[in-house]
């Protein structure tokens, strides 16, 4: 049995708002178990099945700039 992968991203958050609004259009998405936000460091950790891609085009619709690290080992 396979873990799910956990992704991490690097978002440009200044604030809970920002934050709120990344959990907001990942919880759009099916196939999301998990969704960890880091503000400080600025890191989101999205445990899906999903694809980067489709992930990082999610998180952009925030406005947010938006970096795809790689998977969170």
């Amino acid at each position: 049995m396979s873990a799910t992968p956990v992704h991490k991203f690097q978002v440009e958050m200044t604030c809970e708002g920002c934050s709120g609004a990344v959990k907001r259009v990942l919880g759009k998405l099916d196939q999301i178990e998990d969704v960890n936000i880091d503000l400080p460091s600025k890191t989101v950790l999205v445990t899906s099945t999903l694809p980067s891609e489709q992930l990082l085009e999610t998180i952009k619709k925030t406005g947010k700039s938006t970096t795809y690290i790689g998977l969170n080992n």
